[in-house]
This record gives structure tokens, sequence and C-alpha cells, in this order.
């Protein structure tokens, strides 16, 4: 019997791509990508993906969605878009649908993923069938654990991005209340995201007296001519570490923590040099336990497509059914 023919979508706050898989393999060369403000919402994306595929009618759907999902709706963080599974149902031709949090599908997509798209960061033996974690640092910021249980897999939706931003030192606390500013309250996604890039840099030019600020993508373009810029992506990197080895020690990871997100991959070259270890082991008398945690990044920026042609290949665990009709 062929494996289900699935079309998948990973949504975030900037593009939206989509994918047909053959079970739990997307097919890379019918991956699209659409900027999400030339739509009005997520299922005319859809609706339109369908059109330039020849309207190919799916065995199943999943979407990824960049913000809260519960009682089969997601609301997008960044971008004022919702989506539930009737309108995902009547957009795709689908009989059965998903709809999931980014970082959902995030974690259903490892052990699905080529060995050479994950770069080590942290070298510890991992242990099998135990919990993992995944964290996403892109347009925004979050976490999930990812649990194996008898059922199947079971990766409960976050919003870790929201939590408060950790504070060790006098400047830090500084950074803290540079960023609140806007909402009275220091979110780790206020820094630890692409925006939040652009933040620390302009933090960091406040406090030399000067209103320079720069894109992120500038940013990490001048690291090495610009001392500003090595300074901002070093305090993202350390404070990186310490928020990641907050949530380790929440969930306890032993099968192993993965970064994911375009930021967590363009950040690569600096997690060694700029002190991530350092900072994700610091913890105290728990410093020595820190290196029971092994950490990888995965390099492949379509593994929530991934994600979701395999959750819907695996037996549902979520607390929010999948729906058929």
């Amino acid at each position: 019997m062929a494996d289900p023919l699935l079309l998948v979508a990973d949504v975030g706050g900037t593009n939206t791509r989509v994918a047909m898989a053959r079970g739990a393999v997307v097919q890379t060369d019918s991956i699209r990508r659409y900027t999400n403000r030339d739509f009005v919402d997520l299922a005319p994306v859809l609706r339109r993906y369908r059109e330039d595929h020849g309207g190919r009618r799916p065995d199943g759907a999943c979407v990824a969605v960049a913000g809260p999902v519960g009682e089969g709706r997601a609301e997008l963080t960044n971008l004022d878009w919702s989506i539930d599974t009737a309108s995902l149902l009547s957009a795709t031709g689908a009989p059965r649908g998903a709809i999931l949090n980014d970082l959902q599908a995030q974690g259903h997509a490892l052990g699905h993923l080529d060995e050479g798209a994950l770069q080590d960061v942290i070298v510890a033996p991992a242990v099998k069938s135990v919990s993992r974690l995944v964290i996403g640092v892109g347009t925004g910021f979050n976490a999930a654990p990812v649990h194996e249980t008898p059922k199947g897999r079971f990766v409960p939706p976050c919003e870790a991005g929201h939590t408060n931003l950790p504070a060790r030192t006098e400047a830090e606390l500084r950074l803290c209340n540079f960023v609140s500013t806007a909402h009275d309250f220091p979110a780790v996604e206020d820094v630890l995201s692409g925006r939040g890039l652009v933040q620390v840099y302009r933090w960091l030019a406040a406090e030399a007296g000067s209103r320079e600020e720069y894109p992120a993508a500038e940013i990490m373009a001048r690291v090495g001519s610009d001392p500003r810029a090595e300074a901002a992506v070093r305090q993202f990197v350390r404070m990186l570490g310490t928020v990641a080895g907050n949530l380790a020690l929440i969930h306890l990871p032993l099968g192993g923590v993965y970064l994911v997100g375009g930021v967590a991959r363009a950040m690569a070259p600096y997690l060694g040099p700029m002190g991530f270890a350092a900072a994700f082991g610091d913890k105290g008398r728990f410093s020595d336990f820190m290196t029971n945690f092994p950490v990888r990044l995965v390099l492949d920026d379509y593994a929530a497509l991934t994600g979701c042609a395999a959750h819907l290949c695996e037996p549902s665990t979520e607390p929010q059914k999948d729906v058929q009709v």
C-alpha cells in the first residue's frame, strides 16, 4: 500500500512554506514559499498552493503555526492570522488534518532528519527513549519538550518565549529594563529572536550615548568589523545559553537539546567561541549535572515540514485531537 499523500505547511511570522509529502518524507521539489503580507490569512495561501500544483487532493493536511494552539485553532503570535481545523480541511480538500505549534512540529521531526542535518554544539552521550527538548530561535522564540510514550510521541504546545528574561548581572538587568519599555515586561523573545538582536545592538548603542541601529542581518554581517556588533552577538549567545540551560533543568532532556530556527542557524559560527556552553552550564552546584545534556543544532530549514508529515503518520497523542471528516 502506497504511503499517504500529505499537504504540510510551516507558517512563520514572515513567510509560509508549503509542500507535499509521501508518508513522513517531504518531496523537496514541491516546496513553495509564500510571503505572508501578500495574503489576508492562511487559508488563501493553502488554496493558492493547491492551484499551483494542479489541485491535487491530499490524504491529510497538517500545518505548523508560530503561535498558541488549542481546541483545533491557532493564532499567530507575530501576525494577525488564525486557522482552525474546519478551514484547514476546506482549503486543502483533505479528509483529515491537524494543527500544531511550530515547535511541536520540530519535535515530531526528531528521528526523521538526516544525521548530516545536525551539528554538535555540546557533546554528551544521549540517553535513548527519554525526553528531548527543541528550542526555536527565529522571528520569535519558543521551546517544547518531546516525550516518547507507549501510545506514541507526545509534544505539548508551549509559549516559552513569553516568560521573563533572566538577568545575572547589572548589565543584563539594564538590558531587561531597556527591552521592557514597549510592553512593560522583559520577555525572552524580546532578546532571543531576530528583532531581539536588533534590540541588543540598540541597547549597547544607547549605553554608549548613540542611537545607531541596524537590521539583524546587517549586525551579523558586521561582526569582525564592528565591535558593537560583536558585543551584541556575544550577549545574544550567552543569553541563549542561560535560557537553554534553564529550560534543560526544567524538562531534563537527557535525550538531547535541539536548537532550531533561522536565527539559531545564523549564530552557528559563534556558539562555541562566544560562550554558549559556559552560559548553558553555569548553574551553581548543578553545573556538573549540566554536562549530561547534549546540545545539537538542526541545520535543516524544512524540519517543521517533516515534523508535520511525521505527525500525521504517527498515532495521535496530542491533547488537541486530529480531525477527520
